[in-house]
């Protein structure tokens, strides 16, 4: 009986959510750009050492671009929240919002509203990473037999 209750006096969790003052969010965003910067150099690195042969490390590359595309979507969303007064979200009810474009951009709440989809970037991400992972944690699928093991392409 305490769970349904606790359940029903939740406060919604929002996928991509607003910052306070302007401090916060200016962290936040830095920190999406540190992230995306941190998922090229691992690509980089994977494909540079040749570690994208093994189909484990291949998937945690795909993660990466994953992770990639939904932190500049979660970037782009907040300056949208945040930043400008070129979107006004209004709450029409508890399972509807309305979103209405400043000026003559009528394009920009279609643009918004799929940002606001970032579940869709970020969710393939985590389950590559989880794939990759699990192939590299199981040794008999870890190794592709088409690859020689003598060419890892580790110096």
């Amino acid at each position: 009986m305490l769970l349904i209750f606790l359940f029903c006096t939740a406060a919604p969790a929002y996928a991509t959510q607003a910052h306070g003052p302007p401090e916060g969010l200016y962290t936040h965003q830095i920190s999406h750009i540190f992230f995306i910067i941190a998922m090229g150099i691992l690509i980089y690195r994977l494909r540079s050492r040749h570690l994208v042969r093994q189909s484990g490390w291949r998937l945690i590359q795909y993660a990466s671009v994953f992770f990639i595309l939904w932190s500049l979507d979660a970037f782009l969303a907040h300056y949208m929240d945040e930043q400008t007064q070129l979107i006004r979200v209004a709450q029409a009810s508890d399972w509807q919002i309305h979103i209405q474009s400043a000026g003559d951009r009528g394009w920009l709440w279609l643009l918004y509203y799929f940002l606001k989809l970032d579940h869709l970037l970020c969710v393939p991400g985590m389950v590559f990473l989880y794939m990759g992972l699990r192939r590299l944690s199981d040794p008999f699928r870890s190794v592709d037999p088409k690859v020689d093991p003598s060419q890892d392409g580790s110096p």
